[in-house]
């Protein structure tokens, strides 16, 4: 059960309520689960982290296949059951190896990857866990993915790890009608 309730518009400082209102509206009710249902309490920075969605969504160089990959990196490495279960369908929708997704799922060895799926995975594997990306990893995503590429990724991977913050933090729930399996964690 998420531990914020969901708000009304009297519940938002009368200086954000303008820009509560343009959320709402654009997204046709208040947002009841994931990181936005926490988000909307401070609607002026849902603005501000929603246009760096929709940029890294709508403008990025990268594809659909490589951010996909690289939101189910975070995802997986955060234990975000909400950004696992809305990603991994879109995932697989957009090339991802099914293989290699239950092999991030369930933290198995991973299964051959192409060059640049490896570099996605290794760099956020390898900052999650350490906090830091080496000289080779971020190598491997430069030569991958040139300056732009790489800083992209590592942008959706900052985003969305807000996002599992969000998320993780507020114990927002679950969509209704997922379809994926829990994160076993």
């Amino acid at each position: 059960m998420a531990r914020l309730p969901v708000p009304t518009r009297d519940d938002i400082p009368e200086g954000q309520r303008e820009t509560f209102d343009q959320i709402v509206e654009r997204m046709g009710r208040v947002p009841q689960v994931g990181p936005e249902a926490a988000m909307i309490y401070v609607p002026e920075a849902h603005k501000w982290i929603a246009g760096l969605s929709n940029y890294l969504r709508f403008e990025s160089a990268l594809s659909m296949r490589t951010r996909e990959l690289a939101i189910l990196v975070t995802a997986r490495e955060l234990d975000c059951q909400h950004i696992w279960n809305a990603h991994a369908p879109l995932g697989r929708d957009n090339g991802v190896p099914d293989e290699l997704i239950a092999a991030l799922r369930e933290r198995r060895p991973l299964p051959a990857m192409s060059p640049g799926d490896a570099a996605v995975v290794y760099l956020g594997q390898e900052f999650f866990q350490t906090h830091k990306v080496s000289r080779g990893a971020f190598q491997s995503a430069l030569e991958q993915y040139g300056e732009r590429g790489a800083v992209e990724i590592v942008l959706t991977m900052g985003s969305y790890a807000l996002f599992s913050f969000a998320v993780n933090a507020f114990d927002t729930d679950l969509v209704a009608d997922r379809t994926e399996p829990l994160l076993p964690v």
